[in-house]
Protein backbone atom coordinates (compact mmCIF):
# COMPACT_ATOMS: atom_id res chain seq x y z
CA UNK A 1 0.00 0.00 0.00
CA UNK A 2 2.77 2.34 0.53
CA UNK A 3 4.16 1.24 -2.59
CA UNK A 4 1.47 2.48 -4.32
CA UNK A 5 1.20 5.89 -2.71
CA UNK A 6 4.71 6.74 -3.27
CA UNK A 7 4.69 5.68 -7.18
CA UNK A 8 1.92 7.94 -7.25
CA UNK A 9 3.24 10.76 -5.37
CA UNK A 10 6.40 10.69 -7.94
CA UNK A 11 3.77 10.30 -11.20
CA UNK A 12 2.25 13.63 -9.72
CA UNK A 13 5.38 15.50 -9.34
CA UNK A 14 6.48 14.42 -12.94
CA UNK A 15 3.61 16.16 -14.38
CA UNK A 16 4.03 19.34 -12.45
CA UNK A 17 7.44 19.90 -13.39
CA UNK A 18 6.57 18.90 -16.91
CA UNK A 19 4.25 21.47 -17.06
CA UNK A 20 6.23 24.08 -15.13
CA UNK A 21 8.56 23.70 -18.07
CA UNK A 22 6.42 23.84 -20.57
CA UNK A 23 5.13 27.17 -19.17
CA UNK A 24 8.58 28.43 -19.03
CA UNK A 25 9.41 27.33 -22.55
CA UNK A 26 6.62 29.13 -23.85
CA UNK A 27 7.10 32.27 -21.81
CA UNK A 28 10.58 31.97 -22.96
CA UNK A 29 9.43 31.72 -26.58
CA UNK A 30 7.22 34.69 -26.42
CA UNK A 31 9.74 37.12 -24.97
CA UNK A 32 11.99 36.16 -27.36
CA UNK A 33 9.96 36.94 -29.69
CA UNK A 34 8.84 40.06 -29.13
CA UNK A 35 10.49 43.04 -31.20
CA UNK A 36 11.31 46.71 -30.41
CA UNK A 37 11.57 49.35 -32.55
CA UNK A 38 12.35 53.35 -32.47
CA UNK A 39 9.39 55.38 -31.60
CA UNK A 40 10.83 58.46 -34.40
CA UNK A 41 12.42 55.65 -36.51
CA UNK A 42 10.55 52.98 -37.41
CA UNK A 43 12.78 51.42 -39.47
CA UNK A 44 15.12 50.45 -36.44
CA UNK A 45 13.93 47.39 -35.01
CA UNK A 46 15.48 44.87 -32.59
CA UNK A 47 14.67 41.60 -30.73
CA UNK A 48 14.97 43.23 -27.33
CA UNK A 49 15.13 46.42 -25.19
CA UNK A 50 17.90 48.92 -26.02
CA UNK A 51 18.53 52.38 -27.80
CA UNK A 52 17.88 53.58 -31.11
CA UNK A 53 21.47 53.96 -33.00
CA UNK A 54 19.81 57.06 -34.62
CA UNK A 55 18.51 59.13 -32.02
CA UNK A 56 19.73 57.92 -29.07
CA UNK A 57 15.71 57.10 -27.51
CA UNK A 58 15.02 54.23 -25.73
CA UNK A 59 12.86 51.36 -28.06
CA UNK A 60 9.50 50.62 -27.36
CA UNK A 61 7.96 47.00 -28.02
CA UNK A 62 5.98 46.57 -31.41
CA UNK A 63 2.31 46.45 -30.36
CA UNK A 64 -0.58 44.38 -32.01
CA UNK A 65 -1.53 47.11 -34.24
CA UNK A 66 -5.34 45.67 -34.14
CA UNK A 67 -7.39 45.84 -37.34
CA UNK A 68 -5.77 46.18 -40.86
CA UNK A 69 -5.39 49.69 -41.72
CA UNK A 70 -4.90 50.82 -38.32
CA UNK A 71 -1.79 51.84 -36.03
CA UNK A 72 -1.02 52.38 -32.12
CA UNK A 73 1.33 54.92 -31.31
CA UNK A 74 2.55 55.66 -27.60
CA UNK A 75 2.04 59.14 -26.12
CA UNK A 76 5.16 60.11 -26.63
CA UNK A 77 5.81 59.07 -30.58
CA UNK A 78 2.16 61.28 -30.74
CA UNK A 79 4.39 64.26 -29.29
CA UNK A 80 7.53 64.09 -31.40
CA UNK A 81 5.67 63.37 -34.51
CA UNK A 82 3.88 66.78 -33.74
CA UNK A 83 0.58 65.03 -35.09
CA UNK A 84 -2.27 67.28 -35.17
CA UNK A 85 -6.24 67.02 -36.02
CA UNK A 86 -8.92 68.67 -36.93
CA UNK A 87 -12.64 67.80 -36.80
CA UNK A 88 -14.52 67.61 -40.35
CA UNK A 89 -17.01 69.62 -41.47
CA UNK A 90 -18.49 71.77 -44.30
CA UNK A 91 -16.93 75.06 -44.86
CA UNK A 92 -17.20 77.23 -48.12
CA UNK A 93 -14.61 76.61 -50.96
CA UNK A 94 -13.96 78.79 -54.13
CA UNK A 95 -11.61 76.62 -56.33
CA UNK A 96 -8.46 78.98 -57.91
CA UNK A 97 -6.43 78.79 -61.16
CA UNK A 98 -2.82 79.45 -60.66
CA UNK A 99 -1.71 81.74 -63.56
CA UNK A 100 2.32 82.43 -63.93
CA UNK A 101 3.51 85.94 -63.37
CA UNK A 102 6.67 88.07 -62.74
CA UNK A 103 7.27 91.47 -61.24
CA UNK A 104 7.86 94.45 -63.00
CA UNK A 105 8.63 97.64 -62.49
CA UNK A 106 5.42 100.38 -62.25
CA UNK A 107 6.73 103.33 -65.50
CA UNK A 108 3.96 105.56 -63.52
CA UNK A 109 7.00 105.94 -60.80
CA UNK A 110 9.62 106.24 -63.24
CA UNK A 111 11.36 109.12 -63.79
CA UNK A 112 13.82 110.45 -66.41
CA UNK A 113 16.43 112.55 -65.56
CA UNK A 114 17.62 114.92 -68.85
CA UNK A 115 19.79 117.77 -69.65
CA UNK A 116 17.91 120.84 -70.00
CA UNK A 117 20.83 122.49 -72.17
CA UNK A 118 23.66 121.70 -74.68
CA UNK A 119 26.79 120.96 -72.40
CA UNK A 120 29.43 118.93 -71.11
CA UNK A 121 29.14 116.26 -68.48
CA UNK A 122 32.01 117.42 -65.93
CA UNK A 123 30.93 115.22 -62.86
CA UNK A 124 28.85 112.43 -62.12
CA UNK A 125 27.86 112.08 -58.55
CA UNK A 126 26.23 108.72 -59.13
CA UNK A 127 28.75 106.07 -60.81
CA UNK A 128 26.57 103.30 -61.00
CA UNK A 129 23.39 101.70 -61.55
CA UNK A 130 21.44 100.14 -58.56
CA UNK A 131 22.27 103.09 -55.80
CA UNK A 132 19.28 104.50 -54.12
CA UNK A 133 18.52 108.40 -54.61
CA UNK A 134 17.00 111.20 -52.08
CA UNK A 135 15.22 113.89 -53.74
CA UNK A 136 17.50 116.92 -53.87
CA UNK A 137 20.44 115.15 -53.93
CA UNK A 138 23.20 115.76 -56.40
CA UNK A 139 23.42 114.34 -59.59
CA UNK A 140 26.48 115.53 -61.50
CA UNK A 141 27.45 118.64 -63.04
CA UNK A 142 27.35 120.09 -66.18
CA UNK A 143 29.51 122.64 -68.31
CA UNK A 144 27.58 124.78 -70.35
CA UNK A 145 28.26 128.32 -72.03
CA UNK A 146 24.55 128.60 -72.91
CA UNK A 147 23.66 128.43 -69.52
CA UNK A 148 26.40 131.16 -68.41
CA UNK A 149 24.74 133.47 -70.96
CA UNK A 150 21.20 132.92 -69.23
CA UNK A 151 23.10 134.15 -65.98
CA UNK A 152 24.87 136.98 -67.29
CA UNK A 153 21.30 138.07 -68.99
CA UNK A 154 19.38 137.93 -65.47
CA UNK A 155 22.54 139.63 -63.49
CA UNK A 156 21.94 142.64 -66.33
CA UNK A 157 18.22 142.70 -65.93
CA UNK A 158 18.43 142.54 -61.82
CA UNK A 159 21.10 145.58 -62.13
CA UNK A 160 18.85 147.54 -64.23
CA UNK A 161 15.83 147.28 -62.10
CA UNK A 162 18.09 148.33 -59.44
CA UNK A 163 19.20 151.39 -61.50
CA UNK A 164 15.30 152.08 -62.10
CA UNK A 165 13.23 150.90 -59.99
CA UNK A 166 9.81 152.73 -60.76
CA UNK A 167 10.26 150.94 -64.24
CA UNK A 168 7.72 148.55 -64.34
CA UNK A 169 9.11 146.99 -67.52
CA UNK A 170 12.74 146.17 -65.92
CA UNK A 171 11.43 144.09 -62.88
CA UNK A 172 9.08 142.46 -65.32
CA UNK A 173 12.37 141.42 -67.68
CA UNK A 174 13.81 140.28 -64.37
CA UNK A 175 11.14 137.93 -63.85
CA UNK A 176 11.16 136.47 -67.03
CA UNK A 177 15.10 135.94 -66.98
CA UNK A 178 14.44 134.58 -63.38
CA UNK A 179 11.44 131.98 -64.64
CA UNK A 180 14.38 131.12 -67.34
CA UNK A 181 16.99 129.87 -65.62
CA UNK A 182 14.06 127.87 -63.78
CA UNK A 183 13.21 126.26 -66.39
CA UNK A 184 16.60 125.38 -66.96
CA UNK A 185 16.88 123.92 -64.07
CA UNK A 186 18.33 126.47 -61.60
CA UNK A 187 16.37 126.12 -58.37
CA UNK A 188 15.50 129.68 -56.07
CA UNK A 189 18.11 128.88 -53.42
CA UNK A 190 21.01 128.59 -56.97
CA UNK A 191 19.36 132.21 -58.26
CA UNK A 192 19.66 133.80 -54.47
CA UNK A 193 23.63 132.38 -54.66
CA UNK A 194 24.12 134.11 -58.12
CA UNK A 195 22.65 137.51 -57.17
CA UNK A 196 24.63 137.28 -53.74
CA UNK A 197 28.23 136.43 -55.70
CA UNK A 198 27.64 138.47 -58.70
CA UNK A 199 29.65 135.99 -60.98
CA UNK A 200 28.48 134.01 -63.53
CA UNK A 201 29.70 130.30 -63.53
CA UNK A 202 29.52 127.74 -66.87
CA UNK A 203 29.55 125.07 -64.50
CA UNK A 204 26.10 123.73 -62.83
CA UNK A 205 25.19 120.85 -60.55
CA UNK A 206 21.63 118.99 -61.28
CA UNK A 207 19.99 117.68 -58.34
CA UNK A 208 17.49 114.86 -58.25
CA UNK A 209 14.01 115.86 -59.18
CA UNK A 210 12.51 112.07 -56.93
CA UNK A 211 13.30 109.49 -54.94
CA UNK A 212 14.58 106.18 -56.28
CA UNK A 213 17.08 103.95 -57.30
CA UNK A 214 18.99 104.87 -60.50
CA UNK A 215 18.09 102.12 -63.03
CA UNK A 216 20.13 103.19 -66.33
CA UNK A 217 22.86 105.82 -66.67
CA UNK A 218 23.51 106.87 -69.98
CA UNK A 219 26.42 109.06 -70.00
CA UNK A 220 29.73 108.61 -68.45
CA UNK A 221 32.05 111.76 -67.83
CA UNK A 222 33.33 114.23 -70.02
CA UNK A 223 30.67 113.23 -72.54
CA UNK A 224 28.95 116.16 -74.88
CA UNK A 225 25.36 115.83 -74.02
CA UNK A 226 22.23 117.78 -76.58
CA UNK A 227 19.32 119.76 -74.90
CA UNK A 228 16.89 117.41 -73.93
CA UNK A 229 19.03 114.30 -74.08
CA UNK A 230 18.60 111.97 -71.19
CA UNK A 231 21.10 111.26 -68.80
CA UNK A 232 19.89 108.63 -66.13
CA UNK A 233 16.36 106.83 -65.06
CA UNK A 234 15.48 106.84 -61.38
CA UNK A 235 12.69 103.64 -60.49
CA UNK A 236 10.95 103.65 -57.40
CA UNK A 237 9.72 100.59 -55.60
CA UNK A 238 7.44 101.40 -53.59
CA UNK A 239 4.50 99.94 -56.11
CA UNK A 240 5.79 97.91 -58.46
CA UNK A 241 3.25 95.61 -60.90
CA UNK A 242 2.51 91.69 -61.11
CA UNK A 243 1.86 90.61 -65.06
CA UNK A 244 0.12 87.42 -65.13
CA UNK A 245 -0.13 85.09 -68.56
CA UNK A 246 -3.87 83.78 -68.94
CA UNK A 247 -4.92 81.49 -72.35
CA UNK A 248 -7.46 83.01 -74.71
CA UNK A 249 -9.76 80.36 -73.52
CA UNK A 250 -9.64 81.32 -70.33
CA UNK A 251 -9.85 84.94 -70.72
CA UNK A 252 -14.04 84.82 -70.11
CA UNK A 253 -13.07 83.83 -66.29
CA UNK A 254 -10.99 87.39 -65.72
CA UNK A 255 -12.64 90.68 -65.77
CA UNK A 256 -11.19 93.96 -64.32
CA UNK A 257 -11.41 94.57 -60.55
CA UNK A 258 -11.24 90.78 -59.48
CA UNK A 259 -9.76 90.19 -56.40
CA UNK A 260 -6.61 88.04 -56.78
CA UNK A 261 -4.40 86.34 -54.24
CA UNK A 262 -0.18 87.16 -55.41
CA UNK A 263 2.58 84.86 -53.75
CA UNK A 264 6.26 85.91 -54.73
CA UNK A 265 9.14 82.99 -54.94
CA UNK A 266 11.27 82.60 -52.75
CA UNK A 267 9.12 85.01 -49.89
CA UNK A 268 6.96 82.95 -48.14
CA UNK A 269 4.01 84.73 -45.89
CA UNK A 270 4.71 87.44 -47.93
CA UNK A 271 1.44 86.79 -49.86
CA UNK A 272 -0.75 89.65 -50.79
CA UNK A 273 -4.30 90.37 -52.11
CA UNK A 274 -4.95 93.27 -55.07
CA UNK A 275 -7.06 93.59 -58.13
CA UNK A 276 -6.70 93.45 -61.93
CA UNK A 277 -6.16 96.73 -63.44
CA UNK A 278 -5.43 95.88 -66.50
CA UNK A 279 -6.26 93.07 -69.42
CA UNK A 280 -4.15 93.26 -72.74
CA UNK A 281 -6.70 94.21 -75.45
CA UNK A 282 -4.35 91.92 -77.63
CA UNK A 283 -2.53 88.28 -77.79
CA UNK A 284 1.11 88.79 -77.47
CA UNK A 285 2.26 87.76 -81.70
CA UNK A 286 4.60 85.25 -80.43
CA UNK A 287 3.66 83.45 -77.06
CA UNK A 288 -0.14 83.65 -77.92
CA UNK A 289 -1.25 84.51 -74.27
CA UNK A 290 -2.90 87.47 -72.83
CA UNK A 291 -1.21 89.57 -69.90
CA UNK A 292 -2.99 90.85 -66.73
CA UNK A 293 -2.09 93.23 -64.49
CA UNK A 294 -2.27 94.13 -60.70
CA UNK A 295 -0.25 96.39 -58.94
CA UNK A 296 1.64 95.47 -55.71
CA UNK A 297 2.86 97.39 -52.66
CA UNK A 298 6.32 97.22 -51.53
CA UNK A 299 6.85 99.66 -48.78
CA UNK A 300 9.46 96.81 -47.29
CA UNK A 301 11.63 96.54 -50.19
CA UNK A 302 11.19 92.82 -50.39
CA UNK A 303 9.76 92.65 -53.80
CA UNK A 304 12.51 93.07 -56.84
CA UNK A 305 11.36 93.36 -60.87
CA UNK A 306 12.18 90.34 -62.32
CA UNK A 307 10.89 88.02 -59.39
CA UNK A 308 8.84 84.94 -60.26
CA UNK A 309 5.61 84.83 -59.15
CA UNK A 310 2.18 83.31 -58.79
CA UNK A 311 -1.30 84.69 -59.15
CA UNK A 312 -4.41 82.67 -58.03
CA UNK A 313 -7.26 83.82 -59.50
CA UNK A 314 -10.34 82.76 -58.12
CA UNK A 315 -13.58 80.94 -59.91
CA UNK A 316 -16.49 81.76 -60.27
CA UNK A 317 -19.00 80.06 -57.67
CA UNK A 318 -18.84 79.01 -54.18
CA UNK A 319 -19.75 75.74 -52.66
CA UNK A 320 -20.48 73.82 -49.33
CA UNK A 321 -18.30 70.93 -48.70
CA UNK A 322 -15.61 69.05 -46.36
CA UNK A 323 -12.37 70.98 -46.61
CA UNK A 324 -8.76 69.75 -45.87
CA UNK A 325 -5.91 70.94 -46.18
CA UNK A 326 -3.50 69.85 -48.81
CA UNK A 327 -1.06 68.06 -46.59
CA UNK A 328 -3.94 65.83 -45.06
CA UNK A 329 -4.18 64.07 -47.97
CA UNK A 330 -1.71 61.40 -49.16
CA UNK A 331 -1.89 60.23 -52.55
CA UNK A 332 0.01 56.96 -53.77
CA UNK A 333 -0.67 54.57 -56.33
CA UNK A 334 -3.82 53.02 -54.67
CA UNK A 335 -5.88 56.28 -54.72
CA UNK A 336 -6.10 59.23 -51.89
CA UNK A 337 -6.63 58.27 -48.55
CA UNK A 338 -6.53 60.02 -44.95
CA UNK A 339 -5.81 59.30 -41.51
CA UNK A 340 -8.60 59.41 -39.06
CA UNK A 341 -8.22 59.04 -35.44
CA UNK A 342 -10.34 55.89 -34.22
CA UNK A 343 -9.21 56.05 -30.23
CA UNK A 344 -6.79 57.08 -27.91
CA UNK A 345 -3.50 57.53 -29.96
CA UNK A 346 -4.73 54.97 -32.30
CA UNK A 347 -5.74 56.20 -35.99
CA UNK A 348 -6.85 54.27 -39.24
CA UNK A 349 -6.18 54.91 -42.91
CA UNK A 350 -9.26 56.00 -44.75
CA UNK A 351 -9.67 55.61 -48.44
CA UNK A 352 -11.50 58.83 -50.10
CA UNK A 353 -12.25 60.55 -53.40
CA UNK A 354 -11.16 64.04 -53.58
CA UNK A 355 -12.72 67.10 -55.83
CA UNK A 356 -11.56 70.48 -56.59
CA UNK A 357 -8.61 71.86 -54.81
CA UNK A 358 -6.55 75.18 -54.53
CA UNK A 359 -3.30 76.42 -53.38
CA UNK A 360 -3.84 75.47 -49.92
CA UNK A 361 -6.82 73.34 -49.50
CA UNK A 362 -8.67 70.25 -51.10
CA UNK A 363 -12.36 69.06 -51.01
CA UNK A 364 -13.47 65.86 -49.69
CA UNK A 365 -16.02 64.23 -51.77
CA UNK A 366 -16.78 60.82 -50.37
CA UNK A 367 -15.12 58.48 -47.71
CA UNK A 368 -15.38 60.91 -44.55
CA UNK A 369 -18.36 62.19 -42.64
CA UNK A 370 -18.85 65.33 -40.86
CA UNK A 371 -17.05 65.70 -37.28
CA UNK A 372 -14.33 63.31 -37.70
CA UNK A 373 -10.81 63.83 -36.35
CA UNK A 374 -8.49 64.17 -38.91
CA UNK A 375 -4.90 64.65 -39.29
CA UNK A 376 -3.41 67.30 -40.52
CA UNK A 377 -0.34 67.20 -39.74
CA UNK A 378 2.19 64.29 -39.33
CA UNK A 379 -0.10 62.16 -42.18
CA UNK A 380 2.79 61.59 -43.84
CA UNK A 381 4.99 60.16 -40.91
CA UNK A 382 2.06 58.52 -39.73
CA UNK A 383 2.12 56.30 -43.33
CA UNK A 384 5.80 56.12 -43.61
CA UNK A 385 5.48 54.18 -40.11
CA UNK A 386 2.49 52.08 -40.88
CA UNK A 387 4.35 51.18 -44.35
CA UNK A 388 7.10 49.78 -42.65
CA UNK A 389 5.46 47.86 -39.99
CA UNK A 390 3.09 46.47 -42.42
CA UNK A 391 5.03 45.70 -45.04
Amino acid sequence: MKKILFLSVCILLAVLTACKNKEQGHAHQHASSEKYTCPMHPQVVQDGPGTCPICKMDLVPIRNNGAKGELQLSQRAVQLANIKTVKTGKGQFQASKVLNARIVNNPELSEAVSSRYAGRIEKLFIKETGYAVAAGQALFQIYSEQLQSLQQDYLLQVRQSEAFPGEKIYKDLKVAAAKKLGLFGFTQAQIRELVRNNRTSPFITVYSPASGIVNELMVSEGQYVSEGMSVMRLENYSSLWVEADIYPNESAVVKIGDVVKVRVNGLSGQEQESKIDFIAPQLNASTQILTVRAPLRNSRNLLQPGMQAEVFLPLSGKEEAIKLPLNAVIRDGNGAHVWVMTGNNKFALRQVHTGKEDDASILIDSGLSGNEEVVISGAYLLYSEFTLKKG
